[in-house]
């Protein structure tokens, strides 16, 4: 009976064993997933680097820094010229359009043919000059002879101012006629033609070709536009209730809406003029003058986002440099030791002057040093490394 008893106890004791031994082995896969997943989480926003890695990347740090930026107010706009850098081409007469080689974009100078009219009535209208300039030669022949007569007293005085009137007559008859030729861009004497030549009245970019060669014209239809943008401006739409905020001489900053988020280049104009009405839209135009107008860039119509300064504050910043955009959000690169480097996810706010305003997380110290150059450097390691693993 007692070695039965020791039996059962010995068997009790082995099989408990084997339970905490099979609990442990089970625990151990579990603890190891944990540690890698820890460690996969940890290389997702950490990259290291090498010396000589660091060096090629040109990788520079610094802290974060308080910087006086612009604060006021963020509209769109757009693009303009003032009225005497556009003009609308027409054809005074009418007619038929026969030749053009203009595009779109085409550069033009003063003077340039733009296209050749054909119209059958400028052969009726320097025949008619040609036929007073022949009688105004007749007229005053008549008139020097009356002049003679009347000062031998041979001929009464009538006689010489009917002469004189018809002369007179005949000239602004022929003034007038000469006129209307230089307009329709036709000679003035000489053989005649039936075709006229529309040039540019200055220089600038063909904005709109609106005719095809053997299309009938009108003298009110507009057959090209050119626009001369070497004094482009920007005109901005503020909404009322903030008109009050702006004044003439405010500085504005503004970026081409076109530009692809990352190579924005900020550009600067002056408020120059706010107007006087509210469109129906509650809204005011506010006319501003470029600082700088030979920018090939620029284009009249482009639209643009602005930033009408109304005050200046301190603000945190980092370099533009240190910034870097990935998957839609902007990120920092702190110093964790040397050449060891975690990505911080940042909020922008203002730039200006190569600097732009950043706000940390609530948990990352202000005194924390981050990479100030160099930044998308890191990011290319890094997703070079996560496509490694």
């Amino acid at each position: 009976m007692k070695y039965f008893t020791y039996l059962l106890l010995l068997g009790l004791t082995l099989a408990g064993c084997s339970q905490d031994k099979t609990e442990t082995s089970d625990d151990q896969p579990e603890t190891a997933a944990a540690e890698k997943g820890a460690a996969s989480e940890e290389a997702s926003d950490v990259v290291t680097l090498t010396a000589a890695e660091q060096q090629a990347g040109g990788l520079q740090t610094g802290r974060i820094s308080d910087r006086p930026m612009g604060t006021g107010l963020a509209v769109n706009g757009t693009l303009d010229v003032p009225p005497e850098s556009a003009v609308s081409i027409t054809a005074p007469l009418g007619g038929y359009v026969e030749h053009t080689e203009l595009l779109q974009g085409t550069r033009v100078r003063r003077g340039e043919a733009l296209a050749v009219i054909r119209n059958p009535e400028f052969v009726t209208l320097q025949q008619g000059y040609l036929e007073t300039r022949s009688r105004l030669k007749f007229a005053q022949a008549e008139l020097a002879r009356q002049r003679e007569l009347y000062q031998q007293e041979v001929a009464p005085l009538k006689n010489y101012q009917r002469a004189q009137a018809e002369a007179e007559a005949l000239q602004v008859q022929a003034n007038a006629q000469a006129a209307r030729l230089r307009i329709a861009g036709l000679p003035v004497g000489g053989s005649i033609v039936t075709t006229a030549t529309l040039r540019a009245p200055r220089a600038g970019f063909v904005r709109a070709v609106n005719v095809t060669v053997g299309q009938s014209v009108t003298p009110t239809e507009p057959l090209f536009e050119i626009v001369d943008p070497e004094h482009l401006h920007v005109e901005l739409t503020v909404f009322e209730r903030d008109v009050a905020r702006v004044q003439k001489g405010q500085l504005i900053r503004f970026t081409l809406a076109s530009d692809s988020a990352g190579l924005q280049r900020e550009r600067t104009a002056r408020v120059y003029l706010v107007g006087r009405a509210i469109a129906q839209d509650r809204t005011v135009r506010v006319h501003g003058h470029l600082d700088q107008e030979n920018d090939p860039a620029l284009l009249p119509g482009l639209y643009v986002r602005a930033l009408i300064e109304t005050g200046r504050s301190s603000v945190p910043a980092l370099p533009d440099a240190a910034l870097v955009r990935f998957e839609g959000k902007s990120y920092a690169y702190a110093v964790e030791a040397p050449g060891r480097y975690r990505m911080v996810p940042v909020t922008t706010g203002r730039s200006e002057d190569g600097y732009t305003e950043v706000r940390l997380p609530e948990t990352m110290p202000p005194t924390t040093t981050f990479v100030t150059a160099g930044a998308y450097s890191l990011l290319a390691k890094m997703k070079n490394t996560e496509e490694a693993n």
